[in-house]
C-alpha cells in the first residue's frame, strides 16, 4: 500500500456513515443531542448520516472503547443501514479502531481523523496544504500496521520475515522522512511568516478567533468590505486574511481573519497551524467571536480559551464579541452570557447591528495601550521628528535652542523606537489617544 492510498483511507467522502459518541466522567455530553456538532462534521466532511449511538461510561473498554452490547448494536445498525463507515466523536487507539473495524467489518475513523480530512479539502494555500499534511503524517505514523490489513496473511519471527512487513517498516522510513522534510518546510514558513507579521509592528493589528462558524468571516466582510468566503459551514476559513480596517474618528488598523477552533482540536494540527495563526499570536487584540445563539456558547468559549492559551495567547487583550444576537431564540441565554462577560459587545454581522458599539470598544481598548510621552530631541534629528510625525499624536511643540520638545500621544510598544543617545524621553502617564487623520495607526 503506498502513502497516498494509506492517505486515501482518511475521507468519509459520499460515504453513508454510523455515528458513536461516548460520554466519560472527563467530556460528559453537551446538550440534548450529543451527535449534532459531529453530524456537523460528518456532513462538511461529504458523509451522509444513516444513524447514530450514544453511551455514557465511567470508564472506556480498552479493546474496542464502547461496551460489548453496545459493539453489537453498532454492528447490527451497520448492517441494516448498509453503512460504509463509523465515525467516533472520541479519540480512539490503532489497536481500538482495528478491533472495532474487524467487528463492525467497515472503516472506522476518530473525532480527530475526520477534522483532518476537513481541513485537508478546506486547505488553499500552500502554507495551509503543508499544515494539514504533516497533521495527517503524524497522526498516520502510528496507524501504518492497521492500513496493512494483508500483513495477516505473513507470519512473523527471525527468518520469517514476511515482504509484507518489510514493505511496513519501509513505509514507516518513508512517512518519517517526509515528516522531516514538512517540518523544515513549515519551519521556513513560519520565519517568513513572522518577518512579514514582524513588519507590521508599528500597526495596530487585531485578530479575529473564536469557534468555528461563529460568523467571523462575515463579521470580517461587514468592517472591512473584504469580500471573503462566509458560509455557513464548519472550517469555512482555513487561509488568515488581513485588510484594512479604518475606524472612523480614530484611524486605520489591520484585521486579521483566522481558522475556527473547535472542541477536542488535535494537538499536532494546531502544532502544524502555527504559522496560519501566527497573525493572532502576534495580534495586540484579539476579538473572541461567539455565536450567541448556539445553547452551547459557553462551552464553545471554554474550547476556544484553551486553544488560545496551548498558543500562548491567554494574556493577550481580548474582546468578547456575541454575535448572531438576531438568531438567539431564548433571550435568557443571552443575558446570562452577557452577565458572565459583561466586557463583550452584542452584535449581528449579517444585520450589521451593534457594530458601532463594537468600533468603540475596540477604539477604547487600543487607545488604553498609549502613553502620554515628552520627547526632548536635536532639531537637527530630523529621523525621530519624521517618526514622531508619522506614528504619534503630537499635541504640543516647544522650541528650545537648538532643540525641540515634542508632546504627544505614542503607542507604549514604539517607545524603544525613538531611543537614541541625544534624545531624552519622559513617558509623563498612560493615556488614551486623541482621534487621528485616516492614515494615522
Amino acid at each position: 500500500m503506498s502513502l497516498n492510498n494509506a492517505r486515501d483511507k482518511m475521507t468519509v467522502r459520499l460515504e453513508k456513515a454510523v455515528l458513536v459518541s461516548v460520554a466519560l466522567p472527563s467530556r460528559p455530553f453537551l446538550g440534548d443531542d450529543p451527535l449534532d456538532e459531529l453530524r456537523g462534521l460528518a456532513v462538511t466532511a461529504g458523509a451522509q448520516v444513516v444513524g447514530g449511538l450514544t453511551q455514557k461510561r465511567q470508564n472506556l473498554i480498552p479493546g474496542t472503547y464502547i461496551g460489548k452490547g453496545k459493539l453489537a448494536e453498532l454492528t447490527d445498525l451497520v448492517k441494516a443501514e448498509d453503512a460504509d463507515v463509523v465515525v467516533f466523536d472520541n479519540d480512539l487507539s490503532p489497536a481500538q479502531v482495528r478491533n472495532l473495524e474487524k467487528s463492525t467489518g467497515v472503516k472506522v475513523l476518530d473525532r480527530s481523523e475526520l477534522i483532518l480530512d476537513i481541513f485537508a479539502t478546506r486547505a488553499r494555500s500552500v502554507e495551509a496544504k503543508l499544515a494539514v499534511e504533516l497533521a495527517q503524517l503524524e497522526y498516520a505514523l502510528p496507524r501504518l500496521r492497521k492500513m496493512w490489513t494483508h500483513l495477516s496473511r505473513y507470519k512473523h519471527g527471525i527468518g520469517l520475515r514476511g515482504p509484507g512487513e518489510t514493505q511496513l517498516e519501509e513505509d514507516r522510513r518513508l512517512v518519517a522522512l517526509k515528516i522531516r522534510d514538512l517540518k523544515d518546510r513549515l519551519a521556513n514558513v513560519q520565519s517568513r511568516k513572522e518577518r512579514a507579521v514582524r513588519s507590521r509592528f508599528e500597526e495596530h493589528t487585531i485578530s479575529l478567533v473564536g469557534y468555528t462558524n461563529a460568523g467571523k468571516s462575515t463579521l470580517m466582510n461587514a468592517l472591512t468590505g473584504a469580500g471573503v468566503v462566509a458560509a455557513n459551514q464548519l472550517f469555512s476559513t482555513l487561509d488568515t486574511r488581513t485588510r484594512q480596517w479604518r475606524l472612523a474618528d480614530w484611524g486605520r488598523v489591520l484585521l486579521s481573519d483566522t481558522v475556527g477552533f473547535i472542541r477536542d482540536l488535535p494537538h499536532h494540527l494546531i502544532a502544524s497551524f502555527k504559522a496560519t495563526l501566527e497573525e493572532a499570536r502576534q495580534a495586540r487584540l484579539l476579538l473572541h467571536v461567539v455565536d450567541a445563539g448556539n445553547p452551547h456558547a459557553e462551552e464553545q468559549i471554554g474550547a476556544v480559551n484553551a486553544v488560545l492559551k496551548e498558543l500562548g495567547c491567554s494574556a493577550k487583550p481580548t474582546l468578547l464579541v456575541l454575535n448572531k444576537i438576531d438568531q438567539v431564540q431564548d433571550l435568557s441565554l443571552l443575558h446570562v452570557l452577557q452577565k458572565h462577560h459583561p466586557r463583550s459587545v452584542s452584535i449581528s454581522a449579517a444585520r450589521r447591528t451593534g457594530l458601532d458599539a463594537l468600533r468603540d470598544a475596540v477604539i477604547e481598548m487600543i487607545s488604553a495601550d498609549f502613553a502620554k510621552v515628552t520627547v526632548d530631541v536635536p532639531a537637527a534629528n530630523g529621523k525621530v521628528l519624521s517618526y514622531l510625525a508619522a506614528h504619534a499624536e503630537v499635541f504640543r511643540q516647544e522650541f528650545h535652542d537648538n532643540r525641540i520638545r515634542v508632546h504627544c500621544y505614542l503607542p507604549r510598544h514604539l517607545v524603544h523606537h525613538i531611543q537614541e543617545p541625544d534624545v531624552r524621553i519622559a513617558v509623563v502617564e498612560q493615556a488614551p489617544a486623541p482621534a487621528a487623520n485616516d492614515d494615522s495607526v
